[in-house]
This record gives C-alpha cells, structure tokens and sequence, in this order.
C-alpha cells in the first residue's frame, strides 16, 4: 500500500498528502485497517493516527476530512462498486456539490481528492491510490 501511496503522489506532485490533500476516500473496511491507511498514506506520524483521529483532523470539517460521506459500512460495502462510489464522492466534492456534507478544504483552495482501494486475499491483495484533481490535463 505504501508503495501504490508514494508513486501517486511522485506522479501527482504531492510532496506533503496532509497539507496538498483536499479529501480522501479510503476503504475502510474495518476500523483499525483505517487507522493503519491514515499512517500509509502519509495523513499522521506513525503511531499516531489515533491522536489525528481524536483530534477531529479526518472529521467531515477538519483538516482533512476522510470518507465525508460515511465510508465503506455507511454503503453495506459494496464490493465491486466501491471504487466507482468513492470517485463519484470525490467528484461531487470537488466541484462543491455535495450538499450538506461539503468539506470546506476545496472552498480553501485545495483541489486534490485520493482514493484508496483494495482487495484480494492474504498474499494476494491489491492496492490502488488514485490522486483526481480539477486541473484539466493537457
């Protein structure tokens, strides 16, 4: 996972996930599996993310707000689905259309949403992180 974690960033030109990030969409398929990917990911120090956590920073209005629509369980876990749902959550936040559970990251200027997915079984799973932004590709 950390290594799908650092070529989306080298290719997307985040050298801080925490500061650049506007939102993350994560599969969250159990709650310390979430912690663990806010440490991957490069949102909190290792060890740490619980204190992140406790602190509001991946709350729906705080620094960095992870799954603001509710996640993997708030959709019963849609498996083959839940890729295309987190992109279309980071979509929708982006252009700023999220209704009531907009974050206020994008309206600060941050124009970058990641999105993390896996799946497979032991010694064989797959990790994909996908960094989608505004700009339009030239």
């Amino acid at each position: 996972m950390v290594a799908a974690c650092t070529d989306a960033d080298a290719q997307a030109g985040v050298t801080d996930p925490r500061a650049q990030i506007a939102m993350a969409e994560v599969h969250d398929c159990f709650t310390p599996t979430e912690l663990v990917l806010m440490e991957d990911l490069g949102f909190a120090e290792r060890g740490a993310a619980w204190k992140d956590v406790l602190a509001g920073t991946f709350d729906l209005d705080g620094e960095l707000p992870v799954n603001p629509d509710g996640g993997l369980k708030a959709f019963g876990h849609p498996i083959g689905a839940s890729g295309l749902r987190m992109l279309f959550e980071a979509w929708l936040q982006l252009r700023g259309e999220a209704g009531e559970r907009q974050i206020r990251s994008v309206a600060e200027g941050r124009d970058l949403a990641l999105t993390h997915n896996l799946g497979g079984s032991p010694g064989e799973c797959v990790s994909y992180v996908g960094l989608v932004g505004t700009e339009l590709a030239a």
